[in-house]
């Protein structure tokens, strides 16, 4: 069987690779959304027992989640770079013809001023 000159599934297997990663880039926003958040729990949990767990701070926890926001959302725009790029470097032919090529890189870029604002929500709220 021919393969023919033209062969959309190099630029279908560049957008799956970008969905991947705009996929784990949200899982570490979450992650850091539950990490900035812990914190705010374990000092309910004090105040609800009279007591204070020792080490315990909120900052840190809402300093590290921010760091995970940060980062998450820093890894989708990196994706979402890398697979333009990519996706610039290949012949028309590879190209499936009436599919916008820019709409996975803008919803991508959408999600990760997202994670930058829930970055910015954090950082003000537990100051």
């Amino acid at each position: 069987m021919p393969i023919s000159d033209s062969d959309p599934r190099v630029f279908f297997a560049s957008e799956r690779t970008l969905l991947a990663w705009l996929r784990t880039g949200l899982t570490i926003i979450a992650l850091g959304f539950v990490i900035a958040r812990f914190g705010l729990f374990v000092q309910l949990l004090a105040l609800q027992s009279n007591s204070h767990p020792a080490g315990a701070s909120p900052q840190i926890s809402a300093a590290l989640g921010i760091a995970f926001v940060v980062i998450g959302s820093l890894a989708i725009v990196a994706a979402a770079v890398q697979h333009n790029r990519f996706v610039a470097t290949l012949v028309p032919s590879d190209l499936p013809p009436a599919y916008s090529r820019r709409t996975a890189v803008a919803l991508s870029l959408v999600v990760a001023v997202l994670g930058i604002s829930l970055a910015a929500y954090l950082f003000t709220s537990s100051h």
